[in-house]
């Protein structure tokens, strides 16, 4: 049964819809009011706090502490300054990917590795030899995301830190209601935003500063439903939707490599080792088989399809994590898509899919799966570069 994350007594009174799902053994709320617009709206024209407590969080310290990360990781740990994150993903022996996250500098021989899954006992099983101790603080570690377009003006009223001139992807440390917390320029929503790291003690008092300050700044608690339209939009991926970690998968298609996840910017063979490079270069060699590309649904002919039954057309509100085929125009299967979405900020059809090496162009045309009155059909997409949406904003310099 799950239990309530450090700031469930604040959420909880705030959720009227009593819409909540179960992430990683907490109550997480999916949306606080019955349709999550406003929560949506928050994140693109506001700003939204987002409890991101469930997320598996790793404290790494020791000597040994970057040699373990950078045996792991796909990226270059040894290049991380103090107070810079990386996304990464990271792999087995056979360049599988197990699972994705962040990983911050907190100091010389210290980092913060968050991931989506437990990853403890794979981590102690790579640090065999090593002088580097690995503490699960998940339950320790309270986090807040604030994303949106008035979330450093919130962040700025609240803390003694200086976040002026805080560059995307780098953390710096502050106080907030007299609790010592971190503060990351980071975020799942493809907007500016930051993540809060806190105690847990210090959960309440914090999330209290924020609400205090938050009419200022056109504050909202958002839930997992709004934040599910903003990162397909933000073309960001789902573990155990649009792909498994190699250690769930049930069959070779549901497990990827980063290549395969559009993920090969993030592996460095300048490195000398990690775990899974032998793999990942020979497969880097080879032309690819498939890919995670974004797809732009053609809305006039989903509208024609709803128009022909006499019906209005029907975009639904909610992002759906149903797969349904892809198809290439001589209506040979070539894929499908995991993770769609209406955005509301595009006022288009959007979605994530896994295709074929043969039509992971941009501009590919492919035809996507779409169900009218219990009748299938197919309607044109195109193939499109990714992220859908990418404001200036998200990394632009702060100016508070």
């Amino acid at each position: 049964m799950p239990v309530g994350t450090p700031f469930h007594d604040r959420t909880s009174a705030l959720c009227h819809s009593l819409n909540y799902r179960d992430w990683a053994g907490y109550y997480t709320v999916s949306s606080y009011e019955t349709h999550h617009e406003h929560e949506y709206n928050a994140i693109r024209n506001g700003a939204a706090v987002i409890d991101v407590s469930p997320l598996f969080k790793y404290l790494i310290t020791g000597p040994d502490a970057v040699t373990l990360v950078d045996r792991v990781i796909t990226r270059d740990a040894r290049r991380l300054q103090h107070g810079q994150v990386v996304y990464t993903p990271w792999c087995n022996e056979r360049g599988q990917v197990m699972d994705d996250g962040t990983v911050t500098r907190l100091a010389e021989h210290a980092f913060r590795w968050t991931a989506a899954e437990p990853n403890l006992r794979w981590f102690r099983q790579q640090s065999a030899g090593l002088k580097v101790q690995i503490d699960d603080v998940s339950e320790e570690v309270a986090a807040l995301a604030i994303q949106g377009p008035t979330s450093a003006g919130l962040i700025a009223s609240v803390t003694d830190a200086d976040i002026n001139g805080l560059k995307y992807f780098r953390m710096t440390s502050g106080n907030i209601a007299g609790a010592e917390v971190d503060i990351s320029r980071t975020g799942y929503t493809g907007d500016l935003g930051f993540e809060i790291w806190m105690k847990r003690r210090d959960a309440t008092s914090v999330w209290d500063a924020l609400a205090s300050a938050g009419p200022h700044f056109a504050l909202r608690p958002a839930g997992m439903l709004a934040l599910d339209v903003a990162r397909i939009e933000a073309g960001l991926l789902l573990i155990d939707v649009d792909f498994h970690s190699a250690r769930k998968g049930l069959t070779a298609a549901q497990i990827y490599s980063p290549f395969e996840l559009g993920l090969g910017r993030l592996v460095d063979f300048n490195k000398e080792r990690f775990i899974g490079r032998e793999a990942l270069l020979a497969e880097h060699a080879t032309p690819p088989k498939r890919r995670i590309v974004g797809l732009a649904i053609d809305w006039p002919a989903v509208e024609r399809l709803y128009e022909a039954v006499g019906l209005p057309p029907l975009a639904q509100a909610i992002a759906s994590r149903v797969a349904v085929p892809v198809f290439d125009s001589r209506g040979n299967q070539i894929g499908r898509m995991t993770s769609s979405t209406w955005s509301p900020v595009l006022k288009q059809m959007i979605g994530l899919a896994t295709v074929n090496g043969s039509h992971i162009a941009k501009g590919s045309p492919v035809e996507v799966e779409h169900t009218v009155e219990a009748v299938r059909h197919r309607v044109p997409a195109t193939v499109v570069v990714t992220p859908f949406f990418n404001p200036p904003r998200k990394i632009a310099e702060l100016r508070t």
